[in-house]
């Protein structure tokens, strides 16, 4: 599915069963890993034991395993302190927090944008500031410390004016933005359906165009897919029992470049750097080039060419995709790993 979608580099999140929460599961995940054939994959560490939030994970012996990044994504670390202390052992390492900024007081069992969609539907909501209120907490907690802060999937306009002041402050703080957030909104729900079921959750128009003028900006660093499988059985359960998560890498290159490049909100040279050099940057690896002594991943890209959207067509073994009948502009047509043809 990395393959087919022009990825030969995919970060995997320590969000497994079991998670990735000490150097033993580092390496048993690495000797895994290694076995996959047609994209190279990194590892991020739990922020916390268990993803539980109460305990620091060791970093430090996870670093030395192999990992790139500590997150405890799908989850947030409530406790200020616990917080605290992952960032000053983060930043002893010289690796970046992830964090997938969520308030659980605020959303244990929301499903959808609070709003009028969630009034609608007669669902649950999650407000915005679950969170803003974790973004605000983490920048302060990124002053304090010094460590490297990347907030993930960002999704409301709140959100993106904390970051906007964090800017002009200097912090070493980045964030990433989903396609799914940028092409969709929570008026979307009722024709989409639970494939459009995503955590942090899709919001108003308002939050959409707020994230697509941070990315024209340059404000928000990378794109990412959050790509999350799912089983059609699950997720036809409706929207208060479905799961969270949306496929993503085989749609992420021709959503993006129809919701940004198309739209005007941003250059081809730009576009690509938020697929390339800025998530090389945020994982603190070499900005990827064209040039002599550098690996061959290479991605050739039909940017002239509209496609209709068939999840029957994906390699990924799951079909959960909001995009499902849309058509976009522009697609891997081959990719190279290594110099080496890994699709078709």
């Amino acid at each position: 599915a990395a393959a087919r979608g022009g990825f030969v580099m995919v970060a995997a999140m320590a969000n497994t069963r079991p998670p990735v929460d000490s150097p033993e599961s580092v390496r048993e995940m690495r000797r895994r890993s290694g076995a996959c054939r047609g994209a190279d994959i990194l590892l991020c560490g739990c922020l916390t034991l268990g993803r539980r939030g109460e305990e620091v994970a060791d970093i430090a012996g996870m670093v030395h395993a192999g990992i790139l990044a500590v997150s405890d994504d799908g989850s947030t670390v409530g406790d200020l302190s616990v917080m605290r202390d992952a960032m000053v052992a983060a930043k002893a390492c010289g690796i970046p927090v992830l964090d997938h900024a969520m308030a659980a007081e605020l959303s244990t069992g929301g499903v959808v944008r609070e709003g009028g969609a969630s009034a609608l539907l007669k669902l649950p909501g999650i407000p915005a500031s679950a969170e803003a209120s974790i973004v605000e907490r983490d920048i302060e907690l990124c002053g304090e410390t010094g460590c490297r802060v990347h907030i993930q999937h960002v999704s409301t306009r709140e959100a993106v004016e904390l970051l906007r002041a964090a800017h002009r402050n200097d912090l070493p703080i980045t964030s990433e933005v989903t396609p799914h957030h940028l092409c969709f909104t929570d008026e979307d729900l009722m024709s989409v359906g639970t494939s459009l079921k995503v955590n942090p959750p899709v919001g108003s128009s308002q939050d959409r165009e707020s994230l697509l003028n941070a990315v024209s900006e340059g404000m928000i660093q990378a794109f990412a897919t959050d790509h999350a499988p799912h089983c059609m059985e699950a997720k036809s359960k409706g929207f208060l029992d479905a799961p969270f998560g949306a496929i993503g890498l085989e749609t992420a290159i021709g959503a993006t470049y129809s919701a940004v490049v198309m739209a005007g909100k941003l250059d081809l040279m730009r576009w690509i750097q938020m697929w390339t050099s800025g998530p090389a940057s945020i994982l603190g690896l070499p900005v990827p080039s064209l040039s002599v002594g550098m690996p061959a991943d290479i991605a050739v890209l039909d940017l002239e060419s509209d496609w209709t959207v068939r999840s029957s067509e994906f390699r990924s073994k799951s079909r959960n995709t909001p995009f499902e009948g849309r058509t976009l502009r522009g697609r891997a047509i081959h990719t190279f790993m290594n110099g080496v043809r890994v699709w078709p």
